[in-house]
Formats: C-alpha cells, sequence, structure tokens
C-alpha cells in the first residue's frame, strides 16, 4: 500500500481534505487528523486506537503494526504500509471520520447521497 492508496480510500468520506501534519503529508477532516504518513519509516499514524487493541495488534501481526515510546501515553498505532491491507486501512479511517466528522455529513454518506 502506498500514500496515495491511503488518499484514494479517504477522499471517498465528505469533509476529508488532504493537508500537513508536522511537515508531512496528512488527512483531515474539518481540520481534525484523520491520519498521516511518517515519511521516515513509510508508516501511517492511525488514531483512536485504545490501548488494548494496540496491543493485541501489534502483538497478532508485529510486521504490520507497532508503536514507538512517543506515542505509548496516546491511543495510537503505527503501521507499515507495505504491510497493511486497504481493507484494514479503510476500516480504521473510517472509524475515525465518523467520530470526526458531522452528523449530517455521516448519515448522508450512509444515505448514499454523497
Amino acid at each position: 500500500m502506498r500514500w496515495i492508496d491511503v488518499v484514494e480510500i479517504a477522499l471517498k468520506w465528505p469533509e476529508v481534505a488532504e493537508g500537513t501534519s508536522y511537515g508531512e503529508p496528512s488527512l483531515k477532516v474539518r481540520k481534525r487528523l484523520l491520519t498521516r504518513v511518517r515519511l521516515k519509516d513509510d508508516s501511517l499514524v492511525l488514531l483512536d486506537i485504545p490501548s488494548e487493541e494496540r496491543d493485541i495488534l501489534i502483538a497478532a501481526t508485529p510486521q504490520t503494526f507497532f508503536t514507538e515510546e512517543h506515542y505509548r501515553d496516546y491511543d495510537i498505532v503505527l503501521a507499515r504500509l507495505e504491510n497493511i491491507s486497504a481493507r484494514e486501512v479503510a476500516a480504521f479511517l473510517e472509524r475515525r471520520w465518523r467520530s470526526s466528522a458531522t452528523k449530517r455529513a455521516v448519515a448522508e454518506f450512509d444515505r448514499g447521497l454523497v
């Protein structure tokens, strides 16, 4: 998977726009961070992943999911783009999108209006 593939997945949802975060490419929902790529290791920053879930993901598939000390106190897991599937990316990002987008945008998307 490449960053451009992540962008293609996320731009199908209303209120998502490309931007930057910490000087690196990101996707935002109404100026709230949806995800960003870490160029230094070609990984994806996935947000709103509770620590229990993060730990399970890392234990089950360490070739895909990992963390660093800096992220230990946050609900974040890192995912290696080369190992994560489009289906997994879509699931994680849609969960974050639904909690960040307006209720109206989510309802319209669910009804197939956008």
